[in-house]
């Protein structure tokens, strides 16, 4: 009797461990809210721009060599956005966040820059054209993530769970580099620069 009951014990345990792991990754993530933005097989919810083949390699994407922008098709006013990031010696790319699609470099939105060793001495973390960083809080061939937060005209800045500082626009700022309403995109710089991403997801917060 004792190991009948133990084999229907066994029987049942590995059924919930089954279920357990059949729960897709799409659905742990979102359980808090966080939408997944790149799941890890193809490119599906994002648009190549200059006719540049992105490609996703065991499961990362991986920036091409020639310049290209990767942008989301869709857009987000407050959210918090967060990616995990490498870069490779001598790299440079960018996170672009209220930013449309354009076939060339962006003319909207803002970037917040992606740089440990690259010639340009604006390091990542900084926000391009408005916050400038010349010190990286990263490293080269290490995994990192990046954390943005936007809020109204509050625009606050992690990388690996600490706040590096917090940015809010002031009134009366004019042009297309400043807050509103966008698309997320990733930035292929040059042919040199190799960066890859993965863990890309985005929690939309209330206006």
């Amino acid at each position: 009797m004792r190991s009948a009951r133990a084999a229907l014990l066994g029987v049942v345990t590995a059924c919930f461990a089954l279920v357990a792991g059949s729960v897709p990754a799409d659905d742990k993530a979102t359980a808090d809210g966080w939408q997944v933005l790149f799941n890890g097989k193809d490119l599906t919810g994002w648009k190549a721009s200059e006719k540049v083949e992105w490609k996703v390699v065991d499961g990362l994407i991986v920036t091409p060599p020639i310049r290209s922008h990767l942008f989301t098709e869709t857009e987000y006013k407050n959210f918090e956005f967060k990616a995990d990031v490498m870069t490779t010696p001598g790299s440079n790319s960018g996170i672009y966040f209220h930013t449309k699609y354009e076939d060339t470099f962006p003319n909207t939105g803002i970037e917040c820059q992606v740089n440990q060793t690259h010639t340009d001495p604006v390091k990542s973390s900084s926000l391009y054209f408005i916050v400038k960083r010349f010190e990286t809080p990263a490293k080269d061939n290490e995994w990192y993530t990046q954390h943005i937060i936007v809020k109204g005209k509050s625009v606050t800045v992690k990388i690996n769970d600490k706040v590096l500082y917090e940015y809010v626009e002031p009134d009366g700022v004019t042009g297309t580099r400043r807050i509103g309403k966008g698309s997320f995109a990733l930035q292929a710089h040059d042919p040199k620069s190799v960066v890859k991403y993965r863990n890309i997801m985005v929690k939309p917060l209330a206006d």
